[in-house]
């Protein structure tokens, strides 16, 4: 009995310019969820003062996403492209789903505004 190895190729990279393309097309996603924030943010402030909270849960809002697409490219950049794209599309379902979060939170729970 004789052991046989077989030699695996080495896994194939996902070329660059599809990393790219991906990361691109999410990544603008990612920004207008950062604008979006930004934007709220800023008509919450000229509104009236913010308590400490409402700051804190505003600038986090705007951090989230680039904070999520950083974490989600550092997971995925190195991985098949369908994998890759997945897993872009699960963090971009979360700050969806954090961002659905502040808008409960800032409308309808405890007053932010001072």
């Amino acid at each position: 009995m004789t052991e046989q190895t077989i030699d695996a190729a080495p896994p194939r990279r996902t070329p660059t310019w599809l990393v790219a393309t991906i990361a691109g097309g999410f990544g603008l996603f990612y920004a207008y969820a950062v604008w979006n924030a930004l934007s709220f943010l800023i008509t919450f402030a000229s509104a009236g003062p913010l308590t400490g909270l409402g700051w804190f849960v505003l600038i986090f809002a705007v951090a989230f996403p680039v904070i999520a697409f950083a974490a989600a490219f550092a997971l995925g950049f190195r991985r098949p492209a369908h994998h890759f794209l997945l897993i872009m599309l699960t963090g971009l379902s979360l700050v969806a789903v954090f961002w659905l979060n502040v808008i409960a939170y800032l409308l309808g729970g405890p007053s932010v505004v001072g």
